[in-house]
């Protein structure tokens, strides 16, 4: 492959569609392969807007307006890294011969949790737990008592748990239907599934670069109001799980197609896997590979995306802890411990514009014996406050 310099007339250019925290660590890596890195968001200064050559502050979800900036940059490739964006613009500019990682179709698959359930169960034949689509609160009503409590209720379109809620009686679903209504993305429809009895949940980080497939070691993670707060990476589980678990995800990842890194989250009981969700792109609690791997998810997903080897060396067991704003701020500022950056801990912040009650702000990452390090990560987290 031959290598460039950016701002060049032969500059290879990435476009990135999604500024936040994820999108920033995917222009680092960019940027030390020499290409010429574009970042859009639908607000100014977001995080990938201070490390790109050039940010642009767009309507996400107008195709007209999307459309415009990836045919004035005609970027070599175009990384979506959000849910809530036009997916006419992105068929459209497939269209127009621009590369869509890992592909449009891919992408409108992943982006709406009926178009990927109904892909890995009926396409796919992937195991998943039970689970209906409902448009109406009486719909919601009705099929929770066939799901039975607890249920999980979700938006066929949201991100970072927004929207979801664990619905425990018939009489919170009036509750259950207001926080749905009230998530950022697509929530003309809900899913409602059936709880499953699983042991423990994981993510399985799957890169395909079209010559080969490698797995980062399962990532372990709680979440809070459906959103990961904490991840360790490798998840203790059975020869036997992790295998299946590599297929399943092989199996997610082929059918989709495209190049990159696909963040699988798969259930776990005993040695029995099913599937819950996919996002085709680096995952939140993916984080973690910062510090136990040589090459992070966001190093594997820009390497994936060029054709590159995936190779990589795992260094060890190590854990994040997001830290989560309990303000809300025009000024956001981090009083963060010094102690944090010890021998073995390090913080990332995202150096977002605004702050609001639950919005992600920084990560905390430790490095060492999971268990040890959890806890680690338990007190490290308690160290970062909003001054």
């Amino acid at each position: 492959m031959l290598y460039s310099a950016p701002l060049k007339s032969n500059s290879k250019k990435i476009m990135i569609l999604g500024s936040g925290e994820l999108g920033k660590e995917l222009m680092i890596e960019a940027q030390r392969l020499g290409l010429e890195t574009i970042a859009v968001d639908k607000y100014s200064n977001a995080p990938a807007h201070h490390v790109a050559h050039r940010s642009y502050v767009v309507d996400m979800q107008n195709k007209d307006a999307l459309l415009e900036v990836m045919r004035r940059e005609k970027p070599d490739f175009i990384l979506p890294e959000i849910e809530a964006i036009s997916m006419e613009a992105l068929f459209e500019a497939e269209k127009e011969g621009l590369n869509i990682i890992p592909n449009a179709d891919a992408v409108n698959k992943t982006m709406n949790r009926k178009n990927i359930r109904t892909f890995a169960v009926e396409e796919l034949k992937v195991k998943t737990g039970p689970y209906e689509f409902v448009k109406t609160i009486d719909g919601l009503r009705e099929a929770s008592l066939r799901m039975g409590y607890p249920c999980v209720i979700k938006p066929v379109m949201s991100s970072s748990g927004h929207g979801q809620s664990v619905l425990k009686c018939v009489e919170d679903v009036n509750k259950s239907w207001e926080i749905a209504k009230e998530a950022r993305g697509d929530a003309s429809e809900l899913i409602v599934e059936a709880f499953v009895d699983f042991d423990y949940e994981i993510t399985m980080l799957t890169a395909r670069n079209g010559k080969e497939t490698v797995f980062c070691e399962p990532i372990g993670h709680e979440q809070l109001d459906g959103d990961y707060v904490f991840s360790w990476q490798p998840m203790e589980m059975s020869e036997l799980a992790k295998q299946r678990s590599q297929e399943m995800a092989k199996t997610i990842a082929d059918g989709l197609g495209g190049r990159g890194i696909f963040g699988v989250e798969l259930f776990i009981k005993g040695d029995d896997v099913y599937f819950s969700e996919v996002s085709p792109r680096p995952h939140d609690t993916g984080m973690v590979t910062l510090i136990t791997q040589s090459q992070s998810e966001f190093a594997l997903h820009i390497r994936a995306v060029l054709g590159l080897p995936l190779g990589f060396t795992f260094y060890g067991e190590g854990v994040s802890a997001a830290f989560k704003s309990e303000v809300d701020s025009y000024n956001p500022v981090l009083d963060i411990d010094d102690s944090i950056f010890a021998d073995n801990s390090i913080v990332r912040v995202f150096s977002k514009p605004e702050a609001h009650k639950g919005r992600r702000l920084a990560v905390a990452l430790a490095f060492g014996k999971i268990e040890k390090t959890l806890l680690q990560a338990r007190e490290l987290i308690k160290k970062i406050k909003d001054a």
